[in-house]
């Protein structure tokens, strides 16, 4: 158990709401939405088709391999593998989760591919590829997305911005699959749950805010960076500078956010925040609270404004990569992988998953959670961790059980201030889905030690 906590289980609670997270630095309101993007991703491309690839039968099910060519782009022609992982004996449904990711399949993906269509039991998709690379002189990832950047800052063409091409191949490939389903798996695909991680996250929210109805929920992960001016005056304010994981964009002098109307025109384009009034659909937001990349109350700028459904999870003691790195010194991604599935899941039967709610308050004995669920959930607890300043990236996160009474619907939790530095909390429920364990997390509450 933590030191220095206190737990609380009350059902009456005489107390005044203190925390309202959405309060964070706000960027201004931009006059309208951008249409450059869906300009671009709606433009006819003659260049897309898509083939058939290998089969390959495994114990665990059938891998189709296709190649889908999405677009030609600034004269470069993108190609893609796509997979559809077919798990044995399970019946296709019209919905499919599709991964979008970089790089080449490989035996690592297949293996995860079968495991996730497994657990899910139903076909899920991979495209890799995303984005073709390398371009420009070998560049790849973040360099090649800020060398798009710079140009489109040079010429103010609004095609430019790579995340432009990478939601275009996103598209492409549910245009692919639908046509797959239909030929090889006499099935009518009508909707993806569409997620990615990283850039892919960042990808996974502009494709929804193309306004394609086949997206039907999406996933992203370790992307925790929307409305962006707020997020990098947060990343001084917790790190001291921006984080050195972005410094692709700081070298090539995009961030600071340079005061010209193209950058903020630019800026604009690419920030899902901006299209917040098109993402009212299903949301899981999966995020490591000890990624290098954002400050640990990021989300806090952003999540009272997006609109609909939403989902949050935190991987305790986990990086970019949502590994988690338990006390006894073994790693893995359960977290993050059973809550993805459980929420592909909900979006395969139509049935919700609980509705976790939270509010937090200042006590006479300190900070309070207060954490409601409209279904019973199998566990409550909270995350709580120290840090000498607002940079958590290295800090152990350690879990306190809370006593949920005999509802199991509802708790409050209380943790002693800080008597230095800095202390961070968060509650987090586990429920349970066909055999299968998931969590949902609330938003983080920093405290500081008064001074």
């Amino acid at each position: 158990m933590h030191r220095n906590v206190t737990v609380i289980v009350a059902f009456a609670f005489a107390g005044h709401m203190l925390f309202r997270p959405g309060t964070t630095v706000a960027a201004a309101e931009p006059t309208r939405v951008p249409t450059a993007l869906t300009d671009y991703v709606n433009k006819p491309d003659p260049s897309y088709r898509w083939s058939r690839g290998t089969r390959t039968e495994t114990p665990a099910g059938v891998v189709h391999e296709l190649r889908l060519v999405s677009q030609t782009w600034h004269g470069e022609e993108w190609s893609h593998a796509l997979q559809v992982f077919v798990p044995t004996e399970a019946k296709p449904a019209s919905t499919m989760l599709l991964y979008n990711t970089g790089g080449n399949p490989g035996i690592t993906t297949t293996v995860l591919g079968l495991m996730l269509a497994q657990k899910l039991g139903s076909p899920i998709a991979f495209l890799f590829n995303v984005p073709k690379q390398p371009l420009f002189d070998g560049k790849t990832e973040d360099a090649l997305i800020a060398e798009t950047f710079v140009r489109y800052l040079q010429t103010e063409d609004p095609t430019w911005p790579l995340l432009f091409p990478m939601v275009k191949s996103v598209v492409r490939a549910m245009d692919a699959l639908q046509d797959f389903a239909k030929s090889d798996l006499n099935t009518e695909l009508r909707h993806f749950v569409v997620t990615g991680a990283s850039k892919r996250g960042w990808t996974s929210w502009l494709t929804a805010a193309v306004g394609d109805r086949r997206v039907s929920a999406i996933a992203p992960m370790v992307i925790d960076t929307l409305n962006l001016p707020a997020q990098m005056i947060n990343q001084v304010r917790a790190f001291g500078k921006p984080s050195e994981m972005i410094r692709d964009y700081t070298a090539r002098n995009l961030v600071p956010i340079p005061d010209t109307p193209a950058a903020q025109a630019l800026w604009q384009m690419v920030d899902p925040w901006v299209y917040r009034s098109k993402l009212n659909l299903p949301k899981l937001i999966l995020n490591g609270v000890n990624d290098p990349y954002w400050p640990l109350d990021a989300l806090n700028s952003y999540w009272d404004d997006l609109p609909g459904q939403k989902y949050l999870l935190y991987v305790p003691n986990a990086g970019h990569n949502l590994e988690e790195r338990r006390a006894n010194g073994f790693k893995d991604r359960d977290r993050a992988i059973h809550t993805l599935i459980a929420f592909t899941r909900s979006q395969l039967s139509g049935k919700q998953l609980p509705k976790l709610t939270w509010s937090h308050f200042d006590g006479e004995a300190g900070p309070i959670l207060q954490m409601q669920a409209n279904l019973a959930w199998k566990a409550a607890r909270l995350w709580v961790a120290e840090a000498p300043s607002r940079d958590f990236r290295k800090s152990r996160w350690e879990p306190v059980e809370i006593e949920s009474g005999n509802s199991c619907f509802s708790t409050k939790a209380g943790v002693q201030p800080p008597k230095t530095g800095f202390k961070a909390f968060f509650g987090e429920a586990e429920f349970e889905q066909e055999g299968l364990t998931y969590h949902l997390s609330t938003q983080i509450r920093m405290l500081e030690a008064a001074q």
